[in-house]
């Protein structure tokens, strides 16, 4: 490897190696070899020792060492990279401006000599740089993971605002917001780029305008479409054009033909190829066409819930009625995606989601496509663990987004802070580049956003531009301009700018009337619930702006002029090439473009960027003046700085600023995303991800099933692990929602359990509609009977007392250590001992019975959760599972209650849940057993607790908390098990995704 960075090293620069080494290296292999990067000389950002840690305290980057990565490394495939230079095409104004390597090497030369996913990647990365692949040396470079060359870009609302006719006619406009985002996908969908794109998104509220008056007589109820008798009655434009109205949605009925015509519309879209998703309830959705109602309804607890909380803004708690129905709209939302994506998918396409509106599809997508290729990207920040815990749905939220392969951010912080929530909150390990989850690793990555730098200069130095920039100049001719453009939200910090403004006159009264400040602030697009709705701010706004023009200002000058509108393009980009300082406050924000565009605007007139540490920008654009901006001195000071700072200084500046602009631009940005999620997917190819339990595929099944059987472990699946086994006493909730489930004639439920007879008779004993194993399948008890059966009468109980012999040595060498007696098997339980010394002793009483008991007796030594079992070779979960399903599939009446008549047939639906490494033994039988004595897609094998577990089997759940919300959903119970309470939030969301409806 030393040798082909040194053959690099001659064809580019070391900051570039260094970058594509960054890029393609994988977490595993970045442990092993930080040394090299770890020099004093580099920034801190990219110093291993700073950055390669884990992100919580306790788990150290040894956890991640144990893991077999040699092994991957060696039989990943190679990474994804270059063509050969007699195909080469000519780069087009929209690709990535970088430059290119003199020694181009065809794919397979960049794989040969490769000594692992890292070297491959990192050719890659330096090979392509300035040219463009193409789809067919992209799957020769990675052979392995049968690439489509498709990527399928799911966002929440697509490109265009739609407006609706009634004669069948649409209209597609722009729509605001996300300029980036979507410059990103006009570059994929283009010929610069080497995918074949398609969009997937919401159509978004249909506007329908009102039909115009059939008759001069009859009135209207508003004034508000009355043209004005004169231009000072008439309504004040806030664009030049007629002001922006709500959307008339609610009872918008579209026939199917005039969907389709809208579907074929998108489809054909020149710019971005685009399906859409309609979202309404089912009963709203016929064959002839769809009713629109209260479409809002869909964003609500996005923008309600989830995006005042990432940008650390918590409202008060309520009672949570209303967040109930918008929990299940979510839900659905993700879901009516999902089915959407799956429809359209084929095997090799890449599937890339965006933003918090979706959180809950990368998981969506991995229950129903296991090995789906999927990658999430947040716009916005992410909070800390002590934020996020404040989420009631703050569990369901990460495990959606840990369906996906790569997790990407727009800043390190908020990176740190997704893995530290998900080992704080789901006990996950993780470090600062991933988290290992559902038997695999997902990666997490940084990758600041850009903008389509072209685009930008070709409209800044319009002509129409430049006759507004010398219009601005020759007003303020004789002042200093900031400028100021903001969204009216909580989180843009348009008061803190204000504040800081007039505390900056104050402090330099040499500046009043030489400086004025522009502040733009466009109406906020997201509908936030709480205490401080948008006019609450636009109050506040407008009273500091009085306030300082009061204060400050005269008959014939005001410092401040704000202008509460929507700017065209022309008049928003001559404002930012008129400025003389760009002046930006958020409290807390994503990706703000605005700061960017500013520093393209000011190529010539190097005016100072102003910027707020808590945006996402801060971290890229290092040399702008970072501000708090709550320190509102300090911001005056800065301001003052920026106004008398030398045209040298601001000369570096802006030259700093600008080439990182130019050349980490929106289409680098995706680029790069797509090259580090196609090195994940090498690196991790041989992994085995068993995804989350897909709770509405369950209750479909169970709801169409007429005979069912349900084995549950007890430890660790209906009940957590305790120190004390003794005290691992069901709740009442358990006991309640068993006999619910029990209750129904057509369901079997047993509880196989390693427990002896009298503890599951004590506890469970009184429901008897339950049957029991107990001792690992030693003692069965059918449901209705009193007597258990010992299934190992027959067999010689000798080897005890060699066992009781060796398992008494350790524990008189183990404090805190027991010996659990049963009839058929002994149990040495090292839980209340000390952790380190417990492990190390059970490995050796391990070893010493493998070489003493098991060579002279027919028994087995049973790994469990901090303890070792020794029971006989015949005796095991798979047996009794084989057992139950032979004795169901033929009959099931001997449970049925008297005076019911029992369920015929075979089994058409089975759900077995454990924890531990006895329950694969069931999971074994029953995978044997699909597709011979029950359909496979009939039977649920789910196994319960660590995410890192290779598991036989098919689902996997988090905790028994999780196991008994599943089973009151299939029983139809409240969290206490009574079927007179409503659902659980999260249950009722389920029933809603299958019913497509919300249930009363």
């Amino acid at each position: 490897m030393a040798e082909s960075k040194q053959e690099a090293e001659t064809i580019i620069d070391n900051s570039v190696v260094r970058e594509a080494e960054q890029m393609s290296l994988s977490p595993r292999e970045s442990l092993v070899e930080s040394d090299s990067r770890d020099s004093p000389e580099l920034p801190p950002h990219e110093r291993d020792s700073v950055t390669r840690v884990p992100v919580t305290p306790g788990i150290q980057a040894s956890t991640y060492l144990s893991r077999s990565s040699t092994d991957s490394a060696k039989t990943a495939s190679p990474g994804y990279f270059t063509q050969d230079p007699a195909k080469q095409r000519i780069l087009g104004s929209n690709a990535p401006q970088t430059q290119s390597p003199s020694d181009v090497s065809s794919p397979m030369n960049l794989v040969k000599g490769a000594t692992s996913p890292h070297e491959v990647l990192r050719r890659m990365s330096i090979a392509v740089r300035g040219r463009r692949e193409s789809i067919s040396e992209i799957k020769a470079a990675a052979p392995d993971l049968a690439l489509s060359g498709n990527i399928i870009s799911v966002t929440f609302t697509t490109p265009h605002s739609l407006k609706y006719h009634k004669s069948g006619d649409w209209e597609l406009g722009y729509r605001r917001g996300q300029s980036a985002l979507f410059d990103s996908f006009s570059y994929l969908s283009s010929d610069d780029a080497p995918w074949n794109h398609t969009v997937v998104a919401w159509t978004g509220e249909i506007e329908s305008p009102a039909e115009s008056l059939s008759a001069p007589e009859v009135l209207s109820d508003t004034t508000a479409n009355i043209p004005g008798l004169s231009q000072l009655s008439a309504p004040v434009p806030l664009d030049g054009e007629v002001p922006p109205t709500p959307p008339e949605v609610d009872g918008l009925w579209i026939p199917q033909e005039h969907q389709a015509k809208l579907e074929q519309l998108l489809a054909h879209d020149k710019r971005i190829k685009t399906i859409p998703v309609w979202l309404a309830d089912d009963t709203e959705t016929s064959e002839e066409g769809i009713t629109l109602n209260d479409q809002a309804r869909w964003r609500r607890y996005a923008e309600h819930t989830l995006y005042p909380l990432l940008h650390y803004k918590q409202h008060e708690p309520n009672d949570g009625r209303s967040e109930r129905v918008e929990w299940a709209d979510y839900f659905r939302t993700n879901l009516k995606f999902a089915n959407k994506i799956i429809e359209i998918y084929k095997p090799g396409d890449i599937v890339v989601i965006h933003d918090y509106y979706l959180l809950l599809l990368p998981t969506m997508l991995r229950q129903r496509a296991p090995n789906m290729y999927i990658s999430f990207f947040l716009h916005c920040p992410f909070p800390s663990s002590e934020f996020l815990r404040c989420l009631p749905r703050r569990k369901e939220v990460l495990e959606g987004m840990l369906g996906a392969n790569l997790v990407g951010f727009q800043s390190y912080s908020y990176s740190r802070h997704f893995a530290s929530c998900c080992t704080r909150i789901l006990d996950f390990p993780s470090d600062s580049v991933g988290v290992d989850a559902y038997g695999s690793r997902v990666e997490v990555g940084v990758f600041p956003i850009g903008i389509d730098v072209g685009k930008v200069e070709h409209m800044a130095w319009s002509n129409d531009v430049s006759e507004m920039y010398n219009a601005l100049k020759e007003l303020y001719k004789d002042k200093q301009i900031i400028v100021g453009r903001d969204r009216l939200d909580s989180v843009r910090g348009v008061a803190q700018k204000l504040m800081a403004f007039e505390r900056f006159l104050e402090l330099y009264p040499e500046w009043r009337e030489k400086v004025v400040l522009i502040q733009v602030t466009s109406p906020n697009t997201i509908e936030e619930g709480g205490e401080e709705p948008e006019n609450k701010i636009a109050s506040r706004v407008n009273e500091l702006v009085m306030r300082i023009n009061g204060t400050y200002g005269s008959l014939g000058f005001s410092p401040v002029q704000h202008y509460p509108q929507y700017l065209s393009p022309e008049e928003y980009f001559a404002l930012l090439r008129a400025a003389d300082i760009g002046l930006i406050t958020s409290v807390r924000d994503g990706m703000n473009t605005t700061s960017l565009e500013y520093v393209v605007c000011q190529r010539d007139t190097h005016g100072p960027l102003i910027l707020s540490e808590f945006s996402g920008t801060a971290g890229s654009l290092r040399d702008a003046i970072h501000i708090n901006p709550w320190d509102l001195t300090d911001v005056a000071h800065q301001i003052n700085n920026a106004l008398t700072m030398s045209a040298e200084k601001r000369m570096a500046m802006q030259s700093s600023l600008y080439r990182h602009v130019t050349t980490q631009n929106v289409q680098s940005w995706i680029a790069k995303f797509l090259r580090k999620l196609v090195g994940t997917l090498a690196s991790t190819k041989n992994q085995n991800v068993t995804p989350l339990l897909d709770r509405t595929l369950m209750l479909k099944q169970y709801r169409d099933a007429g005979k069912r059987l349900f084995m549950f472990d007890y430890d660790g699946t209906l009940t957590p692990i305790v120190r004390d086994p003794q005290s691992a006493i069901p709740s009442e909730r358990v006991i309640q929602t068993l006999k619910a489930l029990a209750a129904d004639h057509r369901n079997a439920v047993w509880i196989i359990s390693g427990r002896d007879q009298d503890f599951l008779q004590q506890h469970l004993g009184h429901i008897p509609e339950l049957g029991f194993s107990a001792e690992h399948g030693s003692f069965i008890r059918h449901p209705g009977k009193e007597t258990w059966e010992n299934l190992a009468e027959k067999l010689d109980m000798s080897w005890q007392a060699d066992v009781v012999e060796v398992f008494q040595k350790y524990t008189d060498r183990v404090p805190g250590s027991f010996i659990e007696r049963k009839r058929c098997a002994l149990t040495w339980h090292y839980r209340q001992a000390d952790p380190e010394q417990g492990l190390h002793s059970s490995q050796a009483l391990h070893k010493e019975l493998e070489a003493t008991v098991v060579k002279k007796w027919e028994v087995d030594v049973m790994k469990g959760k901090a303890n070792l079992e020794v029971r006989p070779t015949f005796i095991n979960k798979g047996e009794i599972a084989k057992r139950l399903v032979n004795d169901y599939n033929s009959d099931i009446a001997h449970i049925a209650p008297s005076g019911v008549k029992g369920v015929e047939g075979k089994l058409d639906f089975i759900l077995c849940m454990g924890d531990d490494f006895t329950d694969e033994d069931m999971f074994r039988a029953l995978n044997g057993l699909s597709g011979t004595q029950v359909e496979s897609s009939h039977v649920f094998t789910v196994t319960i607790g660590a995410s890192t577990k290779v598991t036989l089997a098919k689902w996997h759940m988090l905790e028994p908390e999780d196991v008994i919300e599943a089973v009151a959903l299939l029983a139809g119970v409240g969290l206490s098990g009574e079927a007179h309470e409503q659902l659980s939030q999260v249950n009722l969301a389920t029933v809603a995704g299958l019913e497509g409806h919300v249930p009363e």
